[in-house]
């Protein structure tokens, strides 16, 4: 079964997330982005979905540490976030990440899709 982390402050929508995959996809959860990275090392992800507001280092700053990590480079990263503004999604693409999910999910095949599409080519 492929693994899908999940990391997000919120424990409500980590649960979300998790309730909705679990059927489907190994979950891994991590509140925080210290957490997530040594949380990879030990047990690597098939696939990231990675809250971009969080505490004490917010997703970009955790994407910009996985890409600098050997191990951890080529991890498919799909930012979940409330960005939602025109040209998020492009500024986020151009960041690094592999895929953009907006908050609120209002339609999950849109997740769905995302993890499907990086589960497959990792």
């Amino acid at each position: 079964m492929r693994k899908v982390a999940v990391v997000d402050d919120n424990s409500d929508n980590r649960l979300i997330i998790r309730t909705i995959l679990e059927d489907q996809y190994e979950i891994m959860e991590f509140a925080s982005g210290l957490e997530a990275i040594e949380g990879f090392r030990k047990n690597k992800p098939d696939v990231v979905i990675l809250d971009i507001s969080l505490p004490e280092m917010d997703g970009t700053e955790i994407l910009r540490r996985l890409r600098d990590d050997p191990q951890l480079h080529d991890l498919p990263v799909i930012a979940l976030t409330a960005h939602a503004m025109v040209g998020d999604r492009e500024k986020y693409l151009a960041a690094g990440f592999n895929d953009y999910v907006a908050k609120p999910i209002l339609d999950m095949s849109v997740l769905f899709s995302a993890i499907q599409r990086w589960a497959s080519s990792s």
